[in-house]
């Protein structure tokens, strides 16, 4: 096992300086670090899984594959090679601005497999995107018709819970129109009461994290289930897949990918 002390903590500055950054034919700017374990193919159709479309919003972005990012209060440092102390130290990944760039540090040692690293780094492309273009009114008005119409689950912990904010329903009205709860005979009024802020954030969360599925899609054959967590439950398939074929339609593969919904494996 190599020591703690035998590996240098390098500034996240001085990483971005000495890696060697590539583009993508996607315009996805990227490097890799370090004592990665990962191929230089396997990352490359990783990152080239971006559709063009939404890599051009992507400007002045550079993504860095480290072993570790370690995050301590203000200061980024990275490790360029992985040992268990250093681990429990490091963090998924960091975002750290240099002038008018924003560099992406992303610890591919924290990863499973690649499955697990395709996500972390569709999730941040997913999040990077809304933040410079926004949601899409078609697909804003597709979640709220699937919201309103009670549709089980969601795609991460930040939707349900914005979604479950957004949709407060209060009994606040009798038949004639009083707000004091009492019984005046007639049928008590069901009204939403919609929190804007919170309908909002649902929105930019449901778009980010439906991207990344869609990305992950073109670029993994992986079982829905996988992507499961324990705090919330997982949005039903069928309306996956409506906001799936909808963001293939606003942002189409890149050439060597491929969109496809199975409902069942291939024997």
């Amino acid at each position: 096992m190599v020591d703690t002390a035998q590996i240098p903590l390098l500034s996240a500055s001085q990483v971005a300086q000495e890696a060697r950054v590539q583009q993508a034919p996607n315009g996805i700017c990227y490097a890799s670090f370090g004592e990665t374990q990962i191929a230089p193919e396997d990352l490359e159709r990783i990152v080239q899984a971006v559709p063009a479309a939404i890599a051009h919003a992507l400007t002045r972005r550079t993504y860095y594959f480290v072993p570790l990012t370690i995050g301590e209060g203000d200061e980024t440092t990275v490790a360029p090679a992985y040992t268990v102390d250093l681990g429990d130290r490091a963090i998924c990944h960091r975002n750290v601005s240099f002038g008018s760039s924003d560099c992406i540090f992303i610890s591919t040692r924290l990863m499973q497999d690649r499955f697990a690293l395709a996500f972390e780094y569709f999730i941040n492309v997913g999040h990077h995107f809304v933040e410079a273009v926004g949601v899409p009114a078609s697909f804003s008005e597709l979640v709220w018709s699937q919201a309103q119409a009670d549709v089980r689950g969601e795609t991460s912990q930040d939707a349900w819970e914005s979604r479950r904010r957004a949709r407060d329903r209060n009994q606040s009205r009798g038949k004639d129109g009083d707000r004091d709860g009492k019984d005046h005979g007639g049928p008590t009024l069901v009204q939403e009461q919609v929190d804007e802020k919170a309908k909002s954030s649902y929105f930019e969360s449901a778009f980010s994290d439906a991207i990344a599925i869609y990305m992950l899609a073109i670029t993994i054959d992986f079982d829905y289930t996988e992507l499961r967590e324990r705090e919330y439950p997982l949005l039903a398939a069928p309306a996956l897949a409506e906001r799936l074929r909808h963001v293939a339609g606003l942002f189409p593969a890149n050439p060597g990918y491929e969109f496809e919904i199975r409902y069942r494996r291939r024997g």
